[in-house]
């Protein structure tokens, strides 16, 4: 598939997607540490589960980053049990809160200053944090141009013949960033609308048959492999 082509499909893409659902306004967030701090709660999880977190820690007026810093790393991993793995999220979200400290001395604000080309590798090197949540916390909390990418993506792509099945993560997120332009808030939207997609429609058993890309775009049969 040419360069031309793939930028033509991926913002054809955005706007059936976007007729389709409308604003998605994702991330779930009032704060940029809460978006922050959601992204890593919400791995291995679905984000009803983190929700009761984030309601907990805010009525007991614990959600910001000095509060969570003050924890002991036990306590911590008690209240957010119902995000699963509560141990081990614990330990990352404590690994994040120390760089958050040492850093950019606990400040979210701080930290939106540096370029997305200064974070990005500054987050991949904190212990816990891959690259779809560096890049949630980059996109939705410091609002830095990089796209997300997830299972939606690449389950939604490969069916769609837009990229292989076999794509590496920072290779996906380049075809995005390749052919739309640096724009916060597309990113925010298109991956939003993907989301719904994935989970409404091209599930790991896609409903095909009933879905509004079905037969999109018209280059042979495509792939209705799980993912």
């Amino acid at each position: 598939m040419t360069t031309a082509r793939t930028g033509k499909l991926l913002r054809e893409l955005y706007e059936r997607l976007y007729q389709a659902f409308g604003p998605q306004g994702w991330w779930p967030g009032e704060t940029p540490f809460e978006v922050a701090l959601g992204a890593i709660l919400t791995q291995n999880t679905n984000w009803n589960n983190v929700a009761k977190v984030m309601a907990r820690l805010k009525a007991e007026d614990r959600l910001t980053a000095a509060a969570l810093t003050a924890l002991p790393e036990a306590e911590l991993a008690e209240l957010i049990r119902p995000s699963g793995y509560y141990n081990l999220k614990a330990r990352r979200v404590k690994s994040f809160l120390t760089f958050l400290q040492e850093e950019y001395q606990g400040s979210l604000k701080l930290m939106m200053r540096d370029s997305l080309e200064k974070l990005r590798p500054k987050l991949l090197s904190v212990k816990g944090v891959g690259p779809e949540t560096a890049d949630s916390i980059l996109l939705y909390a410091l609002e830095k141009p990089t796209f997300v990418v997830d299972a939606y993506t690449f389950r939604i792509l490969s069916r769609h013949q837009l990229a292989p099945e076999s794509c590496a993560y920072e290779d996906l997120r380049q075809l995005f960033m390749d052919h739309l332009p640096a724009d916060v808030g597309l990113y925010q939207e298109y991956h939003g609308l993907l989301v719904r997609l994935g989970k409404e429609w091209c599930r790991p058993q896609p409903l095909c048959s009933s879905c509004f890309l079905e037969g999109w775009p018209e280059q042979g049969p495509k792939s209705k492999g799980k993912r």
